[in-house]
């Protein structure tokens, strides 16, 4: 029996066996047997060779557009940026990864505009495991929908899950120590609902013996095995509809009903029209909150304060961060900063690495000589 076999028969003894604790620790097993061998499967795939998709990283962030074929990619990218997408009315024109500049409040956000997405591509439809690799690589997953197939969105985002992507959730906080003895040690927190046996049974699957385990917080099975396999990426995400200028009003309601049925707040989801140019104004300031951007004036020497071209960082980055940016000896030879703006607390502060920057702080280093 082939790996793609015993996929399918794991997920349909899984998708057979009812969920009670007296089978939470078999369903478990069967879960950490899955995962695993769907790994092996996609590291054979990808060992066979083919043409893949290298994109080299530029600008101060990058966003992935998702979507299925058609549905806007190419001319949204070219409206936003400077790239130049090839656009058509029918499926599969972009072949290949195709990055376009952003140039927002004074930073470069690069958009790639990537294949459309069919079912099956974490199974190598299509070129699929290609696009979702350079997935991976974003810090922000926009995704895409025409305003006809709000449906899209669930597809999309099994196709994403599918592939050890995790949007809009944090990695579970467990750990997970080796031991030279004593079998394995679970210790859980008095909210954590898995049973102590599932926990094991899933170790033990991959390889776990003698190990102590820690479980802080309440998580499901998937959760668990998504922590013991350590290879997923968790990314935010949010949700761009195209096509707006094209619905009548009435089916407006029809619209936001199909948003909340997917848990999507209709205030939330950015409705455009990338054919005709409008809401890019307001994808372009939801792109920046999403992404945490922030802009730090440098305060230059002899020079004043450089407002031109700031320093882009993220929130929650520090001095430590903005040196390390900076390179050289401002990262080497630092002594101290001052600090103006809405993080300190008064102008010219005077702060250390550690202190975190906020956006629009004016920032001066010191350095020794």
């Amino acid at each position: 029996m082939g790996l793609e076999e015993e996929i399918e028969d794991l997920r349909e003894e899984i998708a057979e066996t009812p969920y009670n604790k007296s089978t939470e620790a078999h369903i478990g097993r069967l879960k950490a047997k899955l995962a695993e061998k769907k790994e092996k499967l996609e590291n054979q795939s990808s060992a066979g060779g083919g043409h893949g998709y290298a994109v080299e990283k530029h600008g101060d962030a990058t966003v992935a557009l998702v979507g299925f074929p058609s549905v806007g990619k190419s001319t949204l990218i070219n409206a936003l940026t400077n790239a130049d997408s090839e656009v058509g009315s029918y499926e599969f024109t972009t072949l290949d990864v195709n990055p376009g500049m952003l140039q927002y409040r004074g930073a470069n956000i690069q958009i790639l505009d990537v294949p459309g997405l069919i079912e099956g591509a974490a199974g190598g439809r299509g070129g699929g495991k290609e696009v979702l690799s350079v997935v991976r690589t974003a810090d922000l997953v926009v995704f895409m929908l025409s305003v006809f197939e709000i449906e899209q969105y669930d597809r999309l985002r099994e196709e994403l899950y599918n592939t050890n992507i995790r949007l809009d959730t944090e990695p579970p906080n467990i750990n997970i120590r080796k031991t030279h003895k004593d079998g394995l040690g679970v210790t859980m927190s008095d909210d954590v609902s898995l049973d102590e046996e599932t926990v094991k049974q899933v170790l033990r699957e991959y390889g776990y013996v003698n190990a102590k385990v820690t479980i802080p917080h309440d998580l499901t099975i998937d959760e668990l095995v998504d922590a013991v396999m350590d290879n997923r990426e968790y990314l935010p995400s949010m949700v761009s509809v195209n096509k707006a200028d094209l619905i009548d009003k009435s089916y407006l309601p029809t619209v936001k009903e199909e948003l909340r049925e997917r848990d999507l707040d209709p205030d939330d989801v950015i409705f455009i029209s990338a054919e005709e140019g409008l809401g890019l104004d307001g994808l372009k300031e939801r792109l920046w909150e999403e992404l945490g951007v922030i802009r730090i004036y440098m305060d230059k020497p002899g020079r004043g304060v450089d407002y031109e071209e700031p320093l882009i960082l993220f929130e929650g980055d520090t001095v430590g961060d903005a040196c390390s940016k900076l390179g050289g000896e401002f990262d080497e030879r630092f002594k101290f900063a001052r600090v103006s703006g809405e993080s300190a607390k008064h102008d010219d502060q005077q702060v250390g690495k550690g202190h975190e920057l906020a956006d629009e702080d004016v920032l001066r280093i010191v350095a020794r000589k």
